[in-house]
C-alpha cells in the first residue's frame, strides 16, 4: 500500500487528527488490501488491490511485487480497487474494477490486461454512470462471458466487455457486492445489499 498516515489526510478540508464526529470516516485502518486473486493457470501469479489505489502483481508467489496502477489510464490516482479477478484461461490476464464514490466519482471503471498489467483495456463503455463497480467475474468455462456487480444491479457481457446488458428478470435495482458461479450447477450467485430478495439464474 501507499502507507499514508490517515490522520494527516484532509477530510472535507479538515485534518483527520482533529476532533471530528466521524474520525477517519469510520475506517479503523487505511492502506489495506481489499482484494486478492491467484492465477489458476500460472504458478506464482498473484494480484492484489488496495483501498488507497495500489494494483499490484507478483509473478514469483509474492517474493516481489510491481504496482501497475499508474498504467490503468483514466482512473484517478488513489481510487479504491474493489476487485481483481485473475483469468481462468490466460496466465497474464486479469480483470480489475475500481470504486471512486468515496471521492465523489461515480463513474464505472472496469479494465483488463493480457500482459501482467503492462497495458490495460477499458471495457466500461455502455455501463451507465452511477453504477460504481464492486466486482467482476469471468466465467470459468467461457472466457468471453463476464459478469459485474454494481451499486445499481448487475450486468453481463458475452463479448468480453465490448457490450454490457443489465440482468433483469426478478432482480431488483440493488447493490450487488459479490458474484460467484457455482462450479457444479453453473448457477449464477449474487450477493446483494438489500432486504433479502430472491434471484436465481442458470446458464
Amino acid at each position: 500500500t501507499a502507507n499514508q498516515d490517515r490522520d494527516k489526510m484532509p477530510i472535507m478540508g479538515q485534518a483527520g487528527s482533529e476532533i471530528t464526529l466521524s474520525r477517519n470516516d469510520g475506517v479503523s485502518f487505511y492502506g489495506t488490501i481489499t482484494t486478492v486473486s491467484e492465477s489458476l493457470v500460472g504458478a506464482g501469479v498473484l494480484w492484489v488491490g488496495t483501498d488507497d489505489g495500489f494494483l499490484q502483481v507478483s509473478r514469483d508467489a509474492g517474493k516481489t511485487w510491481k504496482n501497475v496502477a499508474a498504467k490503468v489510464s483514466g482512473v484517478p490516482k488513489g481510487t479504491y480497487v474493489s476487485r481483481v479477478e485473475a483469468s481462468h484461461f490466460e496466465e497474464g490476464t486479469c480483470f480489475a474494477t475500481f470504486d471512486g464514490h468515496r471521492s465523489g466519482d461515480f463513474k464505472p471503471y472496469v479494465f483488463f490486461t493480457t500482459n501482467f498489467g503492462e497495458t490495460w483495456t477499458n471495457i466500461s463503455a455502455g455501463i451507465p454512470e452511477g453504477n460504481t463497480l464492486s466486482v467482476v467475474r469471468e466465467h470459468p468455462k467461457n472466457a468471453n462471458l463476464l459478469f459485474i456487480g454494481t451499486e445499481r444491479g448487475a450486468f453481463f457481457s458475452i463479448d468480453r466487455g465490448a457490450h454490457w446488458t443489465r440482468i433483469k428478470g426478478n432482480l431488483p435495482i440493488v447493490p450487488v457486492d459479490d458474484i460467484q458461479i457455482h462450479p457444479r450447477d453453473n448457477d449464477l450467485i449474487l450477493a446483494t445489499h438489500d432486504h433479502g430478495d430472491h434471484f436465481t439464474a442458470s446458464m
